[in-house]
Parts: structure tokens; C-alpha cells; sequence
């Protein structure tokens, strides 16, 4: 029956983001393709993430690199194509084995991991795609590039350190009006020229998606709620 009610899920988040799609204000939104939807594993039963790896369903997320390095080696080897994002952030010790494990790592956010991040990427010889996390609500508790920072740490990291930066991310306060943060994103990512942009979360990524997003994070509305640690 958990089988069953994970692929129910992943349709009817498909459906409403097609549904999203067409009422977005972006032009290049128009269809679900251009739209990746990151279901969120982070402590979610193996069962379930198989599940929907049978449903197959492609893009996954993880908060932290050692859960993703129990999980997710196996998982590739039997499931091809996979495509895994660090959606959380990233201590420098560990910028090798996400190297190794992510495709994605949506949170570079200070010029210290930047610079581990192209070391690595230089050692292990495999290049990644990259997303800058900006703290567009300028919370302490917060990773992220602060907004008066954003502009000199995407030339940093594009120019100087020529890591493959495709995009932003961010994480609205939840107290907040959600579409203010979405609306800055895109503004940012126009000026930047960058395609993509990670924003919104179960509650809110029909919101994000009319305002330009092109990867969700979608973790409860796929698997439902997360067992407790």
C-alpha cells in the first residue's frame, strides 16, 4: 500500500505542476519538462525511496553527506541515471566525499568551500554543477551568501575559480511571504544570466514556479511525513 500511495504522490505533484506551469509569468516554464522536481529523501524508510525509484522518478535530495553515503551508493549502482543534490549545508572536510556522491550541491555559500570544492573537483578529476544558496531573508540560524555579498561571490566563484555555477537557491524565512524571496531570486539570476533557480518546498512550490523556478524540493507531499530521528 506505501508503494502504491508514494506513486500516487508523484503524480499529483506532476499535475499540479503542470497546472503551475501554465499560469507561469515565465515564458520558458510553459511545460513540466523544464521544471525538475527534487523529491527530498532526508530520513525518509529506504522503502519508500525505492518506491518511488521504481515509479521512476529520476532527481533526488539529500540534507547531509554521510546519510547520503549510507544510502545512495547502492542506490545508484542498481537505478542508472540518477541524478542526487546536496540541499544542505556543506562542512569543508566533507567537499571530497560529496564530490564523490552529489551531481548537484545547491548550497555553495562562502568562499571557503568554494575553494575546497575546486580543489577536490580538481583532484577526483569530475566536474559539478553547482547552485549558490543566497539568505534572502538575512536569518543568523541560515546558511547562505548574504544578499549584499551575492553579486562579488557569483563573479568569484564563476571567474576566478571557474566552478560551473548554473543557478540559485534559497530558503524563505517561514514567517515570511514566501513569493518577496522568489521574486529577488529570479531578479538575481536575470542579472547573472544563470538558467536555474531552486526555490520552493511542498507548502509553497506552485508559488515558486510562477515565479521561475525550475527545481522544486519536494520531500512530504512525495513520502509524507519524515519519521522522527
Amino acid at each position: 500500500m506505501e508503494n502504491q500511495k508514494v506513486l500516487e504522490n508523484i503524480n499529483l505533484v506532476k499535475q499540479e505542476v503542470i497546472t503551475a506551469c501554465t499560469n507561469s509569468i515565465n515564458a520558458k516554464l510553459k511545460r513540466i519538462d523544464n521544471v525538475k522536481i527534487i523529491a527530498v529523501t532526508k530520513r525518509q524508510p529506504l522503502e519508500r525511496i525505492i518506491a518511488a525509484l521504481n515509479a521512476g522518478h529520476k532527481v533526488y535530495g539529500e540534507n547531509q553527506v554521510q546519510e547520503s553515503l549510507r544510502k545512495w551508493p547502492n542506490l545508484k549502482k542498481k537505478y542508472k541515471n540518477i541524478e542526487l543534490h546536496l540541499l544542505g549545508p556543506l562542512q569543508s572536510n566533507k567537499a571530497k566525499e560529496a564530490i564523490q556522491i552529489f551531481d548537484v550541491i545547491q548550497t555553495v555559500d562562502r568562499e571557503k568551500i568554494a575553494k575546497v570544492l575546486k580543489k577536490e573537483e580538481e583532484i577526483i578529476q569530475k566536474k559539478l554543477f553547482y547552485m549558490i544558496q543566497i539568505n534572502t531573508g538575512e536569518e543568523s540560524q541560515k546558511s547562505g551568501v548574504m544578499p549584499n555579498e551575492t553579486d562579488n561571490f557569483v563573479n568569484y566563484c564563476r571567474n576566478d575559480l571557474k566552478l560551473n555555477i548554473q543557478g540559485l537557491m534559497c530558503i524563505p524565512p517561514i514567517n515570511e511571504d514566501a513569493t518577496i524571496h522568489f521574486a529577488y531570486l529570479r531578479k538575481k539570476a536575470e542579472e547573472f544570466k544563470l538558467p536555474y533557480l531552486s526555490m520552493g518546498m511542498s507548502e509553497d512550490y506552485k508559488d515558486a514556479i510562477h515565479f521561475g523556478a525550475t527545481h522544486i524540493r519536494v520531500g512530504t507531499a512525495i513520502f509524507g511525513k519524515r519519521p522522527e530521528k
